[in-house]
């Protein structure tokens, strides 16, 4: 069968650019190399207890199903109904130094008001990037990267506000050490402060990706799981299909690959001339679950904490296996549920940077003690920061993900959750008919992910 389009990776981005794509009577293929949709953001099950990653929070919530929000517009171009998503908006969340705190919820006054509150001198200030934020077009993919930290120090004087708005941004989508493109840091200051965070009730990151593979499917398109792409095979520039590790070949017309740039590059049998130019991503992390018995801190209701211990905030691959300076906490019980929903178990989530050349190249023999013992700090951390005590002793269960993990279960080179710091905005590539979406196309998150794959979708494979 000759394909209109080999999608490599039903991730996020993979599946909503083959729904687009399935919707206009293309043949559409996606391969997954594994057993599930998802890729970093997926789920599993361990000792009966239902877990997930990737999801802290959905960005771009929509109060009110605004019709105008970046996610409805999403939404109608998959053709799911907002309603099917089951929103359910964050209590608040907060940004933790050791001098300030900053508190954000929903309601992006609240923000304004405590960025008042703790920085009166600055305020003026604050509205004016506010304001010149608002007007900026992320989307442009025409864009050329900017500094972040260039265009804060234009605005703002204070250094801990600039660190304050540059920790939670990071965390959610930065590939590059100690800054971040400022398109993305628009991107994501629209979808978190302005617009805000959710979740779906009851089977969170399931439940997207049921939606998603049902919508795939029931508009005719195909998804061959436990099927890794193994070459991209072209010729003279053009690629003509893909070989899976079965050795079957697949011939399509185009091929688009949310595996990452440089992961697409190696498996392609045509390389190019300058690949060596873009370096692999080293933005990696930590992630330890704790399940809890019942909630052992009701006291405690935000949604996510991001937090940064020391006088400077920096956001690099650490010189230790992680380090405990900065990193996000969440509590998914802490959303605005409704009565009769199903909520998720209670539990405590910490991230903190990784050094990923430790734990991928550690020996396997070392491996689980060097994951325990991290784990064990992190945890720690996470009562010092929350003043939550016996986290650890408390837990019924306690599970670690690693930049090792990362690999295993995306491909991505170094376990970079982010991808490579050279982002591919257009999509394209060296050969004519390969395109690149998801992270390394330069959309993260969940919403981000499904944006990127309809983007991609609707530029060049929708002609």
């Amino acid at each position: 069968m000759l394909y209109d389009c080999i999608i490599i990776g039903a991730g996020l981005s993979g599946l909503a650019a083959g729904i687009r794509m399935a919707h206009f009577g293309k043949k559409v293929c996606i391969c997954e190399q594994h057993d599930r949709p998802g890729g970093l953001n997926s789920y599993y099950n361990m000792k009966s207890f239902e877990m997930e990653t990737g999801l802290h929070a959905m960005t771009n919530f929509a109060k009110g199903d605004s019709r105008s929000s970046t996610l409805c517009k999403l939404l109608r171009q998959l053709r799911i109904p907002y309603e099917a998503l089951e929103l359910r908006e964050q209590n608040h969340s907060l940004v933790q130094f050791p001098e300030k705190t900053l508190r954000f919820s929903n309601n992006f006054s609240e923000f304004e008001n405590s960025v008042a509150d703790n920085f009166p001198d600055e305020i003026d200030s604050f509205k004016k990037l506010d304001a010149m934020i608002t007007g900026f077009n992320e989307l442009d993919l025409s864009n050329r990267y900017m500094s972040s930290r260039l265009v804060l120090d234009e605005h703002i004087n204070d250094e801990l506000l600039r660190n304050m708005l540059l920790c939670p941004m990071m965390y959610y989508g930065s590939a590059s050490a100690d800054d971040m493109d400022f398109s993305m840091f628009a991107l994501l200051y629209k979808s978190i402060f302005k617009e805000g965070l959710s979740r779906p009730a009851g089977q969170g990151i399931r439940l997207i990706l049921k939606l998603l593979k049902e919508r795939f499917t029931e508009s005719g398109g195909e998804i061959k799981l436990n099927t890794p792409v193994r070459k991209i095979v072209s010729k003279d520039g053009v690629a003509s299909g893909v070989v899976t590790a079965k050795g079957e070949f697949l011939e399509c017309k185009n091929v688009l690959s949310s595996a990452g740039y440089l992961e697409t590059v190696y498996l392609c049998d045509q390389k190019p001339a300058f690949d060596e130019s873009v370096p692999p991503g080293e933005i990696s992390f930590i992630e330890t679950i704790a399940v809890m018995e019942k909630d052992i801190a009701p006291e405690h209701k935000e949604t996510i904490l991001f937090f940064n211990s020391t006088e400077e905030f920096k956001f690099n691959k650490p010189e230790t296996l992680t380090s405990l300076d900065s990193g996000i906490i969440c509590f998914p019980m802490n959303f605005k549920f409704k009565a009769g929903d199903q909520t998720p178990g209670y539990s405590i989530r910490a991230s903190t940077l990784a050094n990923c050349d430790y734990w991928i190249n550690t020996p396997d023999s070392n491996y689980k003690q060097m994951k325990a013992a991290a784990s064990s700090m992190i945890l720690k951390k996470t009562s010092e920061v929350t003043g939550i005590d016996n986290i650890e002793e408390n837990a019924l269960m306690i599970d670690t993900a690693t930049p090792r993990t990362y690999f295993r279960f995306s491909g991505h080179i170094n376990g970079a959750i982010y991808g490579t710091p050279f982002k591919i905005r257009d999509g394209r590539t060296y050969i004519d008919n390969l395109y690149i979406c998801g992270t390394d196309q330069g959309f993260l998150g969940i919403t981000g992910a499904m944006f990127s794959g309809i983007t991609i979708a609707n530029i060049h494979l929708l002609k």
